[in-house]
């Protein structure tokens, strides 16, 4: 028997044999239910136009759920005129308003259609649990309506009346509204996101908020959400670099008008230190124009610059506070020779492309100015104070993590460092190794402990200065690469000194038996299982494909970031997982002015339907099936007493 403790509690819940009983049956019948569809995607980097049109309309699912219900029915003009008012119902409405076409004829044949759309997306959950998704003040309806029998002679006036009840007190809108919005959620159950939701795009907390509404989502943190992550603990390299991204990006729209950053102090130092320097290396590329407060592009630059080398100059502090990190092949500014305008890099020298560092002393290169330090403490302040930043950041630590074993897949950002033999890559921190699983275990502690130790903590500062070695270390799995060659790309024109040499993992992790070895390190069954990964664009047009290892890794970054468009050729991907298969939805670049489907292709057959008691979900519900048996079990035996109220 159970503890008796755990059973009592469990009796405030299920106080009688019948509504323990009753519970039973309910789970018994959920688990027959085909499992809901799960949607993966990685690497967002701020595109929150394209993520939310890709969200709104599940990556193209809902078109092709209009196509299969009403293909040979109404034109294919209707069908995208219903798709774009479930996709944005508020929008739809308001044209057709003005338009003259929100007519009681028109409002009338569209409810019956989403009826019959929300009852395809909706027919594989139970009925209590669509219900619970329903907007309350339309629940009884919606529900009389998805289970319409028109058929049945007796209830065709009934239903009708229903309809036309909305009409006549005027709501139509509202319920229609209701309707396309219960159709999104259903569509999908649960949302995956691999990693990187910051930098590079224009809003990344827009993204952020919405996340924050959805029903069902978790996330496997990326080196930039790990950068922002750091910043929001106050490291200093941390802010720096999500500063100088977001400037060379011209994202200032993130910082200022989304968290609330106050830039001015940077602008104002950058304009008067750096004056007369062009900042050449330093003009942002214009990927999105800011909307909110347009930067000049020469101030932008004088601001890039400034972050920059103040970046420079407190990562390697870091570097020289922590030498298990073993990174001091990136103390730069220490090998550069300022009279002579060269660098040395192991035995070579190279000449700078910009050699002008009024804020740099030669015999002390790493010393901030006290101008610097004013600023950054500024800076800090400004981040530590950012209400609805810590908001999203609390939200990355309550509903993310290193990794996710679920149904089956293995999902994380980056890698599982590997060494060229395929063994896993091991880090030393105080004196203790790490590798594979307890790799990622250690690192997901420590990045809880950056942000949650008091300030008073000794291990507080460690563990913020950790967050910076994530962002860019060798052994970071959300980095995986030898090196972030950007002191190099920013002041050595010789492109052989740019180049960042990948973990072997990469590369092996396309053989199936590395990806056997890795699935089984996490505990998971070799047959059957997956790896998804985001991190490293696939080039599409170079041939690549998403698939590898005979299907048991998904690279899914497939360049949603308008940065990677010109590489990868498409823009991004979307995995889907439903009951009976895997498929790919390949996006489009986003044009809010024409269709934006995606292809969607199956990848893999599931051998037999899945159904929820296939899934985690079903162990769950299992043993809460057997805790409740064995509550009927002490009730029947007099061990407890049934509450008859």
């Amino acid at each position: 028997m159970r503890d008796y403790d755990y059973l009592r509690l469990l009796s405030r819940e299920y106080p009688t044999v019948r509504s323990a009983c009753s519970e039973i049956i309910n789970l018994r019948a959920i688990m027959g239910l085909p499992k809901g569809t799960e949607y993966f995607f990685s690497d967002l980097h701020g595109e929150y136009e394209a993520f939310i049109h890709l969200l709104k309309s599940a990556s193209g699912i809902i078109r092709e759920k209009i196509r299969e219900t009403f293909g040979y029915i109404i034109p294919e003009e209707a069908q995208v005129e219903l798709a774009n008012l479930i996709y944005y119902p508020e929008r739809a409405l308001a044209k057709m308003t003005l338009e003259g076409h929100n007519t009681e004829d028109w409002q009338r044949v569209t409810i019956y259609r989403l009826v019959r759309i929300c009852k395809e997306v909706s027919s594989k959950y139970s009925r209590s649990k669509v219900r619970k998704k329903m907007p309350q003040e339309f629940a009884y309806a919606i529900d009389e309506l998805l289970h319409v029998d028109y058929n049945d002679e007796n209830k065709k006036v009934y239903y009708s009346e229903i309809i036309q009840t909305i009409l006549d007190v005027e709501i139509a809108d509202k319920f229609i509204i209701a309707l396309c919005k219960l159709i999104q959620n259903l569509t999908i159950d649960s949302l995956h996101i691999i990693g990187d939701i910051f930098d590079r795009g224009p809003r990344a907390d827009i993204i952020m908020n919405e996340l924050m509404q959805f029903h069902d989502v978790d996330i496997q943190w990326g080196n930039h959400d790990i950068s922002w992550m750091g910043a929001a603990t106050g490291n200093l390299a941390c802010i720096c670099v999500v500063l100088r991204i977001a400037i060379s990006y011209n994202s200032f729209d993130v910082l200022e008008d989304g968290y609330g950053i106050n830039l001015r102090p940077l602008s104002m130092f950058a304009a008067n230190v750096y004056r007369d320097d062009p900042c050449e290396r330093f003009q942002p590329r214009i990927l999105d124009e800011n909307i909110y407060d347009a930067v000049d592009p020469g101030l932008a630059a004088k601001m890039h610059k400034a972050i920059a080398v103040m970046q420079f100059k407190v990562q390697e502090q870091i570097i020289k506070r922590h030498p298990d990190y073993r990174m001091e092949d990136r103390l730069m500014l220490e090998n550069i020779d300022y009279a002579r305008g060269v660098i040395k890099i192991g035995d070579k020298e190279y000449p700078m492309l910009d050699t002008n560092f009024p804020t740099i002393d030669p015999k002390n290169p790493l010393k901030l100015t006290s101008q610097e330090e004013e600023l950054l403490h500024t800076l800090a302040l400004s981040f530590k104070h950012s209400e609805l930043l810590h908001r999203h950041i609390r939200f990355l630590y309550s509903h993310g993590s290193m990794y996710k074993c679920y149904n089956s897949n293995l999902l994380y950002h980056g890698c599982i460092p590997m060494k060229k033999d395929g063994s896993f890559e091991e880090m030393v921190i105080d004196g203790e190794g790490y590798s594979g699983k307890a790799l990622l275990d250690f690192i997901d502690q420590r990045v809880r402990k950056a942000y949650f130790l008091p300030d008073s903590d000794p291990d507080k500062e460690k563990c913020r200065d950790f967050m910076w070695y994530l962002w860019c270390g060798a052994k970071s799995p959300v980095f995986g690469k030898d090196r972030m060659a950007t002191f190099e790309n920013y002041f050595i024109e010789d492109k052989t000194t740019h180049k960042e040499t990948m973990n072997p993992y990469y590369k092996l992790s396309q053989q199936v038996e590395y990806c056997d070895r890795i699935l089984e390190e996490f505990g998971l069954p070799t047959e059957g299982s997956h790896i998804i990964n985001g991190h490293v664009p696939v080039k599409i047009k170079d041939g690549e494909t998403p698939v590898k290892a005979e299907g048991k890794l998904y690279v899914i970054d497939g360049g949603l970031s308008k940065a990677y468009q010109s590489k990868t050729g498409i823009a991004g991907y979307t995995l889907i997982y439903n009951s009976h298969h895997l498929a790919l939805a390949e996006h489009k670049p986003f044009d809010p002015t024409r269709e934006n489907t995606p292809r969607v292709s199956i990848v893999e057959k599931m051998p037999r339907r899945i159904m929820v008691g296939d899934t985690d979900k079903g162990e769950e519900l299992t043993e809460r099936i057997e805790d409740l048996k064995e509550l009927v079990n002490a009730y029947r035996e007099g061990v407890l007493k049934e509450r008859i109220l």
